[in-house]
């Protein structure tokens, strides 16, 4: 297990987390550039080596009801990659972390697009915009209610 000050020293190598002393000695992090109102990436990290990182957004890591991971077994690797995965998740916007991006025909051959735009999925023909949607779900339904089908 990393001492205290080898995590402390790792996660300040990070120049976009911002150091917050707290209460008994413990630290946390922000990331004041986040696109979301989660700012905190590490959260507690205690002078006896334990604390979180903000995981929520991050896949294959175990988080807890708050989405934070325990780092009190990570190592030195483990926990730079936990902290570059964190801070990323933060910086893009759900259309960066799972961009869509299809073509829809009908059987006259007329082409739609649908795109995952900001927090919401758009249909365009060409430039126009033709329908904007709250989920993937609602979009497809209405393309296929009006004759599309994904290609």
């Amino acid at each position: 297990m990393l001492t205290f000050e080898e995590k402390l020293r790792i996660i300040e190598e990070f120049p976009e987390l911002t150091k917050k002393d707290i209460s008994l000695g413990r630290v946390n992090f922000h990331f004041e550039e986040s696109l979301y109102d989660k700012k905190n990436v590490v959260y507690h990290l205690h002078p006896n080596g334990n604390g979180f990182v903000y995981g929520a957004e991050i896949e294959g890591v175990e988080v807890d009801d708050r989405g934070m991971v325990n780092i009190r077994d990570y190592d030195e690797h483990q926990l730079r990659a936990l902290i570059r995965d964190a801070i990323d998740s933060l910086s893009m916007t759900p259309a960066e972390k799972d961009p869509v991006m299809e073509e829809w025909l009908n059987r006259s051959g007329q082409s739609l697009v649908l795109m995952r735009e900001e927090d919401g999925y758009n249909v365009y023909a060409e430039e126009s915009l033709e329908g904007a949607f709250n989920s993937y779900k609602e979009a497809a339904n209405f393309l296929e209610q009006e004759g599309f089908r994904r290609i």
